[in-house]
């Protein structure tokens, strides 16, 4: 284990040149250095803008996001001007939402969280994101292939029978040279296609090359997407865990 975290670190050190040299890497290690270098970081602040589109309309939110691991989150809503203020926060495996237009705090409970994020295509399950794409799934590399003008690694990933994740399995599609999710295609236990992501328009933002726009789209719902832009994102800013609190979320601006 300790040989294996050695070459981990080593290849995250010296960069996408000497991991593709580096032939033993198995298909769960290739996607722990793609989840690492997407969600690695100790914390992110960011700003993102998610456009919802529907069959006769579409709108876009825009908010602010700071978040410490994967165990917290604040999100607050900037605009447009009938949501502005409400915010979001995730402690671990519970999450709260504030509305100052009515002054309400809620606790979201665990019948809440399947339904859409501020009326997205994302769940509030998605924001919570407690299952892991390393430890829950069981992972094949099924091939390689070009998406986007990018060969990428094919990995299947089916989920633990003990594991508690929604997905029966996973198809990801990782770029081979920087290593970044550039499509999923996630099914339910019944091996039916339930949506795909697609990531896209990759820049550098804070030192760090990653997909600024990610789309997911419904299988079963025509001409309906949501859109996610990150339009600026800084990494392992200092950010307490005290930051994510009860009190902040009603005060942060």
């Amino acid at each position: 284990m300790k040989t294996k975290k050695s070459i981990l670190t080593i290849c995250l050190l010296l960069g996408p040149a000497l991991i593709v040299m580096a032939q033993n890497l198995s298909p769960k290690e290739i996607i722990r250095i793609a989840d690492e270098k997407f969600n690695g970081e100790k914390t992110s602040t960011s700003i993102m803008a998610m456009t919802i589109v529907r069959p006769t309309w579409e709108r876009t939110i825009e908010f602010k996001n700071w978040t410490s691991g994967r165990e917290y989150a604040l999100t607050l809503i900037t605009a447009p001007a009938k949501e502005k203020g409400q915010s979001f926060l995730k402690r671990q495996n519970e999450m709260w939402s504030w509305n100052p237009t009515i002054s309400r705090l809620i606790k979201l409970p665990p019948s809440m969280m399947s339904q859409g994020w501020m009326g997205s295509d994302y769940t509030n399950d998605d924001i919570l994101k407690e299952s892991s794409v390393v430890n829950d799934y069981d992972h094949q590399l099924v091939g390689d292939e070009e998406y986007d003008g990018r060969l990428c690694y094919k990995i299947k990933m089916v989920a633990k029978e003990d594991a508690a994740v929604i997905w029966g399995h996973q198809l990801r599609w990782i770029d081979k040279k920087d290593f970044l999710f550039l499509k999923s295609e996630l099914y339910d236990e019944d091996g039916y296609l339930v949506r795909t992501e697609m990531g896209s328009d990759i820049k550098t933002m804070d030192g760090r090359l990653i997909p600024t726009r990610i789309e997911l789209i419904p299988a079963e719902e025509e001409d309906q997407k949501t859109i996610i832009e990150i339009k600026e994102i800084q990494f392992n800013q200092d950010i307490n865990d005290s930051f994510f609190s009860q009190q902040n979320m009603k005060r942060i601006r």
